[in-house]
């Protein structure tokens, strides 16, 4: 009876053996190297001019969200309480600052900082906007802060 357990044993330390020596040998092609940069945006500034003049104090809380806007559609008007990055993934967005009348057009695979404080709003072209944007705030502050008399942007 002590024979089927010997062979157990012995077949589990082959195969492990064997697995370990798959591991050793993927690991052992992998080489070290430098990753390639490409810097999307660095700015001290929003997309409409205006630099940014404060930063949250307080526990930092970094929030990234995945936004669709459907074709022509404007989103309704808002602002934003610290800065954030917007990155278009796909399809077009043409920002708005309200008291300016500033535009600014923003095409896929390019980032813009957005506003901070001012009322502005983007808006989708021909097709569906799917855009990738990142918050630096502070834990119980929203991202977005409707317009008096305006929906939520999302």
């Amino acid at each position: 009876m002590c024979k089927p357990l010997t062979v157990s044993v012995a077949m589990v330390a082959t195969l492990a053996a064997a697995s370990m020596t798959g591991i050793v040998a993927q690991s052992g092609q992998l080489k070290v190297a430098s990753g390639r940069r490409e810097l999307l945006l660095q700015t001290t500034q929003s997309w409409n001019g205006k630099p940014y003049t404060h930063y949250p104090t307080g526990q930092p809380q970094l929030t990234t969200i995945r936004l669709t806007i459907a074709p022509h559609t404007a989103l309704p008007w808002h602002t934003h309480p610290f800065p954030n990055v917007v990155y278009v993934l796909s399809g077009t967005l043409t920002l708005h600052d309200k008291a300016s009348g500033k535009i600014q057009v923003v095409h896929q695979g390019e980032a813009v900082g957005e506003s901070v404080d001012d009322i502005h709003r983007g808006e989708s072209g021909d097709e569906p906007t799917i855009l990738l944007i990142t918050y630096v705030g502070t834990p119980g502050v929203p991202t977005s802060i409707p317009a008096k008399g305006e929906k939520a942007e999302y």
